[in-house]
């Protein structure tokens, strides 16, 4: 449902966002000020640093009317990112649906774990073949080929709407030329072989996922949350099947949850992988494996 919210007494672009921060701010969401500044700007059609130069501007019926329905929607409890319908992720600007979790920058760690490889491989062989595991909105896979204009991605996602998200991202953003995607169930039917395997599959056990904040249990996709029992599910069935889809000297790179580091490896190794590379996010958190095909 949601909450009302009355920007009557607002005359320009600044008042609007000084109420609307405020508002934010007394129902004590964590971002308020930032999800103000973010809902105004861009539905003022106007940049962050320009809320500043150009606060005074008037605000008309029809953006004060916009701006009400969407902090409502915000004090109800829906992520701003959900509301603009759009999330920058590693330069690139990425639609958003329901099918799709917003993309973290937590996971730009993956980027930069392994664009070096990426480059690398160019150089060996001219091209560097990806696959993207579970894509959501694309954004990993996007972000790649966006990097290396020698690289190519195909991304497979079980949800048919999260296909449809992503290549539509990747057609608004000119990279369909190397960028396609499939629906399907991790690798069962792809016979083609990879020089990098990434994603950042569900990894939150089952029941963790009530504990999670209200933006991310009624609004994220539980396909996309729900690891299993143990939140190993999906690193489980990644494991042994990406050795047979690998090119030789090829990698893995996946994301992880809080203290998954250990069982994730194990995992792999088992499956005849060594760990290459652990990368930490900006929390200090391990949030990236990278394992070498052994």
């Amino acid at each position: 449902m949601m909450a009302s919210f009355d920007l009557s007494s607002a005359s320009t672009v600044r008042e609007a966002l000084i109420l609307t921060r405020t508002a934010f701010r007394e129902s004590e969401l964590e971002t308020a000020d930032l999800d103000a500044r973010l809902l105004i700007s861009r539905l003022a059609d106007l940049a962050s640093h320009q809320l500043a130069t150009n606060g005074d501007l008037p605000l008309t019926d029809a953006v004060r009317g916009k701006i009400e329905r969407a902090a409502g929607e915000r004090l109800a409890g829906k992520p701003v990112h959900r509301i603009l319908g759009t999330r920058d992720f590693y330069g690139l600007s990425l639609k958003l649906s329901g099918a799709t979790l917003e993309p973290r920058p937590d996971t730009e760690t993956l980027i930069d774990a392994v664009l070096p490889f990426v480059h690398d491989r160019v150089v060996q062989t001219g091209c560097c073949e990806i696959v993207d595991l579970g894509i959501g909105a694309g954004g990993i896979g996007l972000a790649l080929v966006a990097e290396c204009t020698q690289a190519r991605c195909l991304g497979i996602d079980v949800s048919l709407e999260a296909v449809t998200t992503a290549l539509t991202n990747a057609r608004e953003l000119g990279l369909s030329a190397r960028y396609s995607a499939v629906t399907g169930d991790w690798f069962r039917g792809v016979e083609q072989h990879f020089d990098l395997i990434v994603s950042n599959p569900p990894y939150i056990p089952t029941a963790d996922i009530a504990s999670l904040s209200r933006e991310v249990v009624a609004h994220d996709p539980l396909l996309a949350l729900d690891g299993g029992k143990d939140g190993l599910d999906a690193y489980r069935q990644i494991a042994a099947q990406c050795r047979t889809r690998l090119k030789s000297g090829g990698q893995v790179a996946l994301e992880i949850g809080v203290g998954q580091r250990k069982s994730v490896t194990e995992l792999f190794v088992a499956q005849r992988f060594e760990l290459s590379q652990v990368v930490a996010d900006l929390g200090g958190v391990d949030r990236v494996l990278v394992f070498a095909g052994g």
